[in-house]
């Protein structure tokens, strides 16, 4: 009975804290990243002696990137005793888990929902390390419309919350900067053949694609596009940065643009980081350190309230402090959201070695 009482003291010392995303599903790339980048955050900080005393404890939920079962993972989390959250990586599973979340007063840090709404429902337990879709949207709308300037442009998207978002934010952006999209369309996520929407790329002379959505069918429509004899320049978001996108895309691949934030890795103060994962043999790509970077700042603002109580661990977070991170220096505004998120672009081009990545022009 002693040594149960004691097993049971351990175990509710553990700050339990949850991990989800696309561990399955033709996300599992940003899942990845998400999993790597927490589980590396949690390994280093209990190394150090964990969050006031106590270790983190792990949970992954698998959300396959279908809100449904995002709502299933939360709920699973609930019962598990979880109270901080990392992901979920799509907005359209991040926005239902997040109302489980509240009810049921979890800490919900997403590295990579970019939809405005996840932060716009005033809702105490919601943050982001990523920026949002308007504020992509209006880098990559700007561009289009003065670096692109003359050309015909198509605005696609997978129809999500994500995809759809990016995309009229993009047009909102061109179109109050003169430009008018020739087609606007919607495609479906899973979808393999991408031959009649092509045909219509080619009737109306598009020569720019802005496809809201992920790499799957980024990389599809940039590989047929370049079989059936178009040539246009395939403009996307943060969803296609990940090397799955070249995979699947090959050479097409090549000359495609992409707004993402400054590549965190090539910062000196995430030097330490990265060398850790490049040890186990892990690329610590686009939404990696995003993750590592949210149980950062679980941790400096649990120590800076002197508590575990997730409310208020968000009070010091909507507070405005500055917590110093892999990402750089981060602070949040009342609504959850970075306070200095920005925005770069990026082309996809064929390095040294023949293979095509992605660089920041």
């Amino acid at each position: 009975m002693a040594a149960a009482i004691g097993l049971s003291t351990v175990a509710h010392a553990q700050v339990r804290l949850g991990i989800a995303g696309p561990v399955t599903g033709a996300a599992a790339a940003f899942g990845s990243q998400l999993k790597n980048g927490a589980e590396q955050a949690v390994e280093d900080i209990n190394a150090a002696g964990g969050i006031l005393g106590q270790r983190i404890q792990v949970f992954i939920g698998d959300d396959a990137s279908r809100p449904e079962q995002g709502v299933s993972v939360a709920n699973k989390f609930v019962g598990d005793g979880v109270k901080f959250v990392v992901g979920h990586f799509n907005s359209g599973v991040s926005i239902p888990a997040s109302e489980v979340y509240n009810e049921n007063g979890i800490l919900q840090i997403t590295p990579a929902s970019t939809n405005p709404m996840f932060t716009e429902r005033k809702l105490w337990n919601v943050f982001r390390t990523c920026g949002r879709d308007d504020q992509q949207g209006a880098v990559l709308g700007r561009h289009i419309a003065e670096k692109l300037k003359g050309k015909k442009v198509a605005v696609i998207h997978d129809k999500t919350p994500y995809g759809k978002g990016l995309a009229d934010e993009t047009k909102k952006a061109m179109n109050g900067l003169g430009v008018k999209e020739v087609i606007y369309d919607g495609v479906n996520v899973g979808e393999k053949d991408f031959s009649a929407l092509i045909s219509k790329f080619r009737q109306a002379g598009v020569e720019v694609v802005m496809f809201g959505g992920l790499h799957t069918e980024a990389g599809l429509i940039a590989r047929q596009m370049r079989g059936a004899g178009v040539n246009a320049v395939l403009v996307g978001g943060d969803g296609i940065a990940s090397a799955e996108f070249a995979a699947i895309a090959g050479d097409a691949g090549e000359g495609t643009l992409m707004s993402y934030g400054p590549d965190p890795t090539k910062r000196p103060g995430a030097a330490e980081v990265v060398k850790r994962f490049e040890a186990k043999k892990i690329n610590p790509e686009a939404y990696t350190l995003y993750s590592y970077a949210s149980v950062q700042v679980i941790k400096q603002a649990a120590e800076a309230a002197n508590s575990l109580d997730p409310r208020k661990v968000a009070e010091v977070i909507h507070s405005g402090r500055t917590f110093e991170t892999v990402l750089g220096p981060l602070s949040f505004d009342k609504k959850g959201d970075r306070a200095d998120a920005d925005y770069v672009l990026y082309e996809w081009r064929k390095a040294a070695d023949g293979k095509i990545v992605y660089q920041q022009m």
